[in-house]
């Protein structure tokens, strides 16, 4: 059962004044990406955020974000009456202006605007969290069913390559005899005298050379290791791009060896469905 790096999750809580949205995204790297964005007000509690979201997606460029939005009546941000009645004073000397247009000038000015941090509520975060728990299951799930849909895809591939391989052992015979027909027809153009003894005992060597059934009983059980692995209960994104790395050097030594047309293309059949392999195993986790 493989999951895929590619997932979204979305939880939103709502709170007697305020409304809590949580939003994880991810897309595929190599190790865990995680970049957090939430209110200041909560970033005592990112250390704690980063190892609960650590724990559930190990790895991914993952995007998590809580945003809040005030639906009381409370407020952290308070004027300064003397700061901005000051500013006043120093624009009415500088420019000329009504009160009204000196105000809104002032307000602008550094200081003029403090803005209180509030504490963070525990039994409020606990909340929270259990939201930030509901998106992680959210986006877990979204990977699991991404990743039902890349393993019905690679299932497929494999089983094109199996018959692929198939076709190419069928054919192998007549390989083997355009080989030696070949090699029969150069000599024969040479319009010279040889042993025919010796002709057909570098024959067999030369033909032993092209020989492809340690390549194809490889391959088979690379193929055959694929499938268990991408049935296992682990999704291991890595061992089965290691897999197919092992593929890919079977089927490039049948392809150097084949030496027949009909051959080599099967070859490149079988090189196209494998790449196509390896491309989605980059958003396997």
């Amino acid at each position: 059962m493989i999951h895929s790096m590619t997932g979204y999750g979305k939880s939103v809580l709502q709170l007697p004044s305020k409304t809590i949205s949580i939003e994880i995204k991810s897309l595929n790297s190599k190790t865990l990406d995680l970049n957090m964005r939430m209110p200041s007000m909560y970033r005592s509690k990112e250390l704690s955020l980063r190892k609960l979201i650590s724990s559930r997606l190990s790895r991914g460029k993952v995007d998590f974000s809580l945003y809040f939005e005030n639906t009381g009546n409370e407020t952290f941000a308070n004027v300064n009456p003397k700061v901005v009645k000051k500013y006043m004073q120093q624009l009415e000397g500088l420019a000329t202006g009504d009160e009204m247009q000196r105000l809104q000038l002032a307000i602008k000015m550094p200081d003029a605007i403090s803005t209180e941090r509030e504490e963070v509520d525990e039994s409020e975060w606990a909340e929270i969290q259990n939201e930030i728990l509901k998106a992680l299951d959210s986006i877990a799930l979204y990977r699991l069913e991404e990743g039902n849909v890349l393993e019905a895809d690679f299932t497929k591939r494999i089983a094109i390559i199996s018959d692929l391989l198939n076709q190419v052992l069928a054919i192998d015979p007549e390989r083997i005899t355009n080989v030696r027909e070949r090699l029969h027809k150069g000599v024969s153009e040479l319009k010279e005298k040889h042993d025919e003894n010796r002709f057909e005992q570098e024959l067999v060597y030369y033909i032993e050379k092209f020989d492809i059934t340690e390549e194809k009983v490889r391959l088979q059980n690379h193929l055959e290791y694929f499938i268990k692995t991408l049935s296992s209960n682990d999704s291991n994104g890595k061992k089965l791009g290691f897999i197919s790395q092992e593929i890919g050097r079977e089927i490039n030594t049948i392809g150097s060896k084949a030496n027949f047309a009909p051959m080599q293309k099967l070859v490149v059949q079988m090189k196209d469905e494998l790449e196509k392999i390896k491309e989605q195993l980059l958003n396997v986790l």
